[in-house]
C-alpha cells in the first residue's frame, strides 16, 4: 500500500507540474516522465479544440436538422483553413522545437514573428471569400439553396472572422515547439468556457440576449477564440515565455518566411489531401438527405473528441522528436515515438470498445433524430474497427513532421487518401449500393493501411537525417 500511494502522489505531482507548465528540458532523463509532462496539456488541448465541435453541434440540434446540416457542411469547407492552419502549425512546431533543442530562443521567437505575419496575410484571403460567396460555398458543398438562403450568414461570420482561428493554431504551435503547451491549453479553456457560456443564450435567446439561432453558434465561437488569442499574446509579449515577442520584429523576412513555408508546405498539403477526401466523403453522404449528413456528422465530431486527445500525444511526440534532434540524441527521438505509439495504441483499444458498447447512447445524448441515430451508431461502429491502426498511423505521421520531414507522410496521404479511399468509397456506395455504409468501410481501410505504411517507412530512418 505505501509503494502504491508513493506512485499515486508521484503522478498526481507530475500532473500538477504538467498543468503549471513548467517547461524542463526534455533532451534528457525518463522517457515516459517527458511524454507525461508534454502530453497532459496538449491532450487537454485537443480535447477543448474538440469540445468547439461538440457544444455547437448540442444546442444546434435543438434548433433542428437543417440547421445542424449547415454546421456541418460549413465545417466541411473550413477544413481547408484547417488544413493551412494546421501545415503551418506543424512547420512552425517543428522549426520552434528544433531551435529550442539548440537552445538559441532568440531565432525561435523570430520564427513565432514570420509565422503571425504569414498566417493573418492567408486568413485574409479567406475571410474576403467567405464575406462575399457563403451560399455559393454551402450549394458547392451541397446544401439545398433554401438551407443556404435561411442560413448562409453562419458561413458567412465563420469565413470572415477565420483570422482568430488561424492564430490559436500558430500561436499554440509556436508554446508546444518551445515545450510549454500548459499555455497552449489555458488558451482553448478560456474560448471554451465563453463558448459553452454564450451558445445557449445567444443561440436560443435566453434572459436578455437576443434569439440569434444558427447565427449565434458563430458569434459565439469567434468571440470565444477572440479571448484565447489575446490571452497567447499576453504571454508572447510579456516575456514570461522563453519565447518573446517585441513590436520591433514585425517586419517581413523573406528569407525565414520561405523556410516557414517549405518546412509547412507538406504538413498543409497532408491536411489538404486529408481535408478534400472529407469533403467528397461529405458530398457523397449528402446525397443520403440531411439525415444521414446529420449522423455522420454527429458522430464524426464524437470520434473527433476521441482523436483529439490521441493528437495531444502525437503533438507531444512531434515536440520530443524536433528537440532531440536539435540536442543530436536522435536514439532518443525513435525512442519516444515508439512509447508513445504505444500508450495511444491503448487508449484507442479501449475507445473502440466504447463506441461499440455505447455508440447508440453517445448519439443519443446529442440527437433524439432516429434515423440520424441510427446512421451515427453505425458509423461509430465501423470506424470502431480500425481505431487499434489509428494509433500507429497517428504518432508516427507527426513524428515525421516534428523531424521537419513533412514530404513523407504528405506522399503517404496523397497515396492512401486520394488514390484508395475516394475511389473506395465512391465504389462501395454507388457501384455496389451500400450508400454511406460503404463509406465508413473504406475510412477504416485506408486508415489501417495507413498505419502499416507509416510504420514501414519509418524504420528506415531516413527521418533522421532532416535538416531544418
Amino acid at each position: 500500500m505505501a509503494i502504491l500511494s508513493q506512485k499515486i502522489h508521484t503522478y498526481f505531482k507530475l500532473f500538477k507540474q504538467a498543468l503549471k507548465g513548467d517547461t524542463g528540458d526534455f533532451t534528457t532523463g525518463s522517457i515516459d516522465k517527458a511524454i507525461f509532462l508534454l502530453a497532459i496539456p496538449m491532450i487537454l488541448e485537443m480535447v477543448l479544440e474538440a469540445l468547439f465541435a461538440v457544444v455547437d453541434i448540442y444546442f444546434v440540434n435543438k434548433i433542428g436538422i437543417e440547421a445542424s446540416s449547415t454546421v456541418i457542411l460549413t465545417e466541411a469547407s473550413l477544413t481547408i483553413l484547417y488544413s493551412v492552419a494546421w501545415g503551418l502549425s506543424i512547420g512552425v512546431t517543428a522549426l520552434v522545437a528544433r531551435r529550442a533543442g539548440e537552445k538559441n530562443f532568440k531565432a525561435a521567437s523570430e520564427t513565432a514573428v514570420q509565422a503571425i505575419l504569414l498566417g493573418s496575410f492567408l486568413s485574409l484571403i479567406i475571410s474576403v471569400i467567405g464575406f462575399i460567396f457563403p451560399k455559393e460555398i454551402l450549394m458547392m458543398m451541397g446544401a439545398t439553396e433554401k438551407v443556404a438562403s435561411e442560413n448562409y450568414v453562419f458561413t458567412q461570420i465563420m469565413l470572415t472572422g477565420n483570422i482568430v482561428i488561424v492564430l490559436v493554431f500558430i500561436n499554440n504551435a509556436v508554446f508546444r515547439g518551445v515545450g510549454n503547451a500548459a499555455i497552449a491549453m489555458r488558451a482553448l479553456l478560456i474560448a471554451n468556457a465563453i463558448n459553452i457560456v454564450l451558445d445557449p443564450l445567444l443561440i436560443l435567446g435566453i434572459g436578455p440576449f437576443p434569439e440569434m439561432g444558427i447565427v449565434g453558434a458563430a458569434v459565439a465561437t469567434t468571440i470565444g477564440r477572440t479571448f484565447a488569442v489575446l490571452y497567447q499574446f499576453y504571454y508572447l509579449f510579456n516575456g514570461r515565455s522563453l519565447v518573446k515577442l517585441v513590436r520591433n520584429q514585425f517586419t517581413v523576412q523573406f528569407s525565414l518566411i520561405w523556410n516557414i513555408l517549405k518546412t509547412s508546405s507538406g504538413g498543409m498539403f497532408q491536411f489538404i489531401i486529408g481535408s478534400c477526401s472529407w469533403i467528397f466523403l461529405a458530398m457523397i453522404i449528402a446525397e443520403s438527405g440531411p439525415a444521414a449528413v446529420s449522423g455522420y456528422g454527429t458522430a464524426i465530431r464524437i470520434c473527433i473528441f476521441t482523436i483529439l486527445p490521441a493528437w495531444g500525444l502525437a503533438n507531444a511526440a512531434a515536440t520530443l522528436v524536433g528537440q532531440n534532434l536539435g540536442a543530436g540524441k536522435p536514439e532518443r527521438a525513435e525512442r519516444s515515438v515508439w512509447r508513445t505509439a504505444f500508450l495511444t495504441f491503448c487508449f484507442f483499444a479501449v475507445v473502440a470498445v466504447v463506441f461499440f458498447v455505447f455508440g447508440e447512447s453517445l448519439m443519443l445524448f446529442f440527437t433524439q433524430d432516429i434515423a440520424a441515430v441510427a446512421e451515427g451508431t453505425k458509423c461509430l461502429k465501423i470506424l470502431a474497427i480500425g481505431y487499434v491502426f489509428f494509433a500507429y498511423g497517428m504518432i508516427i505521421s507527426q513524428a515525421f513532421n516534428g523531424a521537419g520531414d513533412t514530404q513523407t507522410p504528405t506522399y503517404i496521404n496523397l497515396f492512401i487518401f486520394w488514390a484508395l479511399q475516394i475511389p473506395l468509397a465512391y465504389f462501395l456506395a454507388k457501384y455496389r449500393d451500400m450508400g454511406s455504409t460503404g463509406v465508413y468501410i473504406a475510412i477504416g481501410v485506408a486508415e489501417s493501411l495507413l498505419a502499416l505504411v507509416s510504420v514501414f517507412i519509418f524504420r528506415k530512418g531516413k527521418w533522421k537525417l532532416v535538416k531544418v
